[in-house]
């Protein structure tokens, strides 16, 4: 039996979690970021930072590194990347797994309103001028450009350059946030609607539980649709699953 070698598609908390969990198991592994942010934290790993070039592109990098398996835990959102994996893994007959935390599901108190895509939210807002905190990160800003009149809360990263909203406060912060400074910070800025995608896990949450403690509205994009694949919710069941699919000696 050969030991495996791992491509982990990473950026994420739990995909951090992981690569500290693979590393200490001594297993080899690459760890892949989109390297949109500045600074990333990076686990004890070899790491490579941008894209592929697509399906092709992937597919000439797992041959070129003989990888043996793929490990997907790219944000829920980051459609595209989940797709090229799972069909470049399908085209070499590599085991993939991904590492997908559970979806919010809203609870008593909650006032959420669930949406196909972000576009749709943003063509949903109301005329009236309205304080929103639109936790969506910067990449998709662009869809509430022809909705300036509000009055956005914006929370990001890194320190953003040119924005297309004109109306806007800027938080630079990392998380994970806390219910309390989600709860000031909403309060400061007046927020009566809360727009987010629904990312799920606990790093982001804060601002679901300080919009019910304010009887704020939640407006939640569903993730975006992906082919079947195998998928996990922790880093133990991933583990677990390397150990069950064992590298294929003819690779």
């Amino acid at each position: 039996m050969r030991p495996p070698k791992i491509l982990l598609l990473g950026g994420t908390a739990d995909a951090m979690r992981l690569g500290e969990a693979l590393a200490q198991a001594t297993c080899y592994a690459v760890y892949s970021i989109a390297g949109r942010t500045e600074g990333p934290n990076l686990p004890p790993l070899p790491h490579r930072v941008g894209g592929f070039g697509g399906v092709a592109g992937l597919i000439a990098y797992l041959q070129g590194q003989a990888i043996t398996h793929v490990i997907d835990a790219t944000h829920p959102f980051a459609a595209q990347m989940s797709r090229n994996a799972v069909a470049a893994a399908k085209a070499l007959a590599l085991p993939l797994i991904a590492l997908e935390r559970a979806p919010w599901v809203a609870g008593p108190g909650d006032q959420w309103r669930f949406f196909t895509d972000i576009p749709a939210m943003a063509q949903a807002l109301p005329h009236k001028v309205t304080r929103v905190f639109l936790a969506i990160g910067r990449q998709n800003l662009s869809d509430f450009s022809d909705r300036p009149h509000h009055h956005y809360l914006l929370r990001l990263v890194d320190a953003p350059g040119n924005l297309p909203l004109p109306n806007c406060q800027i938080v630079v912060s990392k998380g994970p946030f806390t219910t309390a400074g989600d709860l000031a910070l909403m309060q400061a800025h007046g927020t009566e609607l809360v727009i987010a995608k629904n990312a799920g896990g606990g790093a982001a949450r804060a601002k679901l539980d300080a919009a019910r403690a304010l009887g704020l509205p939640v407006w939640l994009a569903e993730r975006p649709a992906l082919p079947a694949r195998p998928r996990a919710e922790t880093v133990d069941e991933v583990m677990i699953w390397l150990r069950d699919h064992p590298a294929r000696l003819g690779l």
